[in-house]
């Protein structure tokens, strides 16, 4: 049982960002954005989130959210931000971590901030309140839905990650897999969908075959290669999750022994977002890893 949650909750931490936790050719070109035009205010704070600036992330999260309450996209980035602010705290969102399957399963260490859980959780229930709410009006509400997605995508990183009970994680990571493909099903265009449906695969495609017997999702096959195709889509396309879906892949090139590609982008996030130390130093340690192959 101790292998089997030690390689659960390996996947479902490159899931973050996550998710919080997206091999480098597209297998097709980027889908064409045809849902809501992409938020300026929620694009600029994931801008400064990415830089580690989570102060500004949050107050320009907060400033939408009092011009814009039944917004569910502006509840849901402001619980991303209080989960990338803990995970980078506790040291989990660094590759030796993603790298390391014992680390990730190791159930000692964490000392989760107690009021961080609760602004967490309490961003996540607003933003599946107002979602459900739009839903009521327009059952094919792509925000709402992406929404929702997201949040379960974010409790099962937290479950997983920082709680440690990646059993319990499998759940939300399923829900998180139904709804972005019911995104996908109301407008294929919605490329940020493909986060979710692209770290799923690289999830089941983790498993060993005897795993996945018992663990099922929704229209995924655990086809890695897809989920990298997938991830890319997001790189090129997205309207949020470019960057995050660029972490996504770096990790998952370090963890398949594809040190010049993780470089690449490492190298890629470095110049992108000069003010996070962790992508630097991420660079560094990967560039040693690969001069040494």
């Amino acid at each position: 049982m101790n292998r089997v949650r030690g390689i659960t909750l390996n996947v479902s931490s490159v899931k973050l960002c996550l998710i919080f936790l997206p091999s480098l050719a597209m297998a097709q070109a980027p889908a064409r954005l045809t849902g809501p035009r992409t938020n300026a205010v929620v694009k600029s704070a994931l801008g400064r989130m990415y830089n580690c600036d989570f102060t500004a992330a949050n107050h320009l999260l907060d400033d939408y959210i009092r011009k814009e309450p039944a917004d569910p996209l502006g509840h849901t980035f402001r619980a991303s931000s209080d989960l990338f602010f803990e995970l980078d705290r506790l040291k989990v969102l660094e590759g030796e971590f993603f790298a390391d399957d014992k680390r990730i399963a190791d159930k000692k260490g964490l000392k989760p901030d107690p009021n961080l859980r609760a602004a967490f959780l309490g961003a996540i229930e607003r933003g599946r309140q107002t979602a459900n709410q739009r839903l009521k009006a327009n059952p094919n509400d792509s925000d709402a839905l992406f929404a929702l997605a997201i949040n379960s995508g974010m409790a099962m990183d937290y479950t997983a990650l920082i709680e440690k009970r990646q059993i319990a994680s499998l759940s939300l990571a399923k829900d998180a897999q139904r709804l972005a493909l019911q995104v996908l099903k109301v407008d294929p265009g919605y490329t940020d969908a493909y986060m979710t449906t692209g770290s799923t695969e690289y999830l089941l495609g983790s498993l060993p075959f005897f795993v996945k017997w018992f663990v099922k999702f929704d229209d995924a096959q655990g086809d890695k290669l897809l989920a990298v195709r997938k991830l890319e889509r997001v790189v090129e396309g997205g309207r949020y999750l470019g960057p995050f879906a660029k972490i996504l892949l770096s990790l998952i090139h370090l963890r398949e022994k594809r040190l010049p590609q993780s470089v690449r982008l490492l190298d890629e996030l470095t110049r992108e977002f000069p003010e996070n130390p962790l992508f630097k130093k991420e660079l560094v340690r990967v560039k040693e890893l690969a001069a040494a192959q």
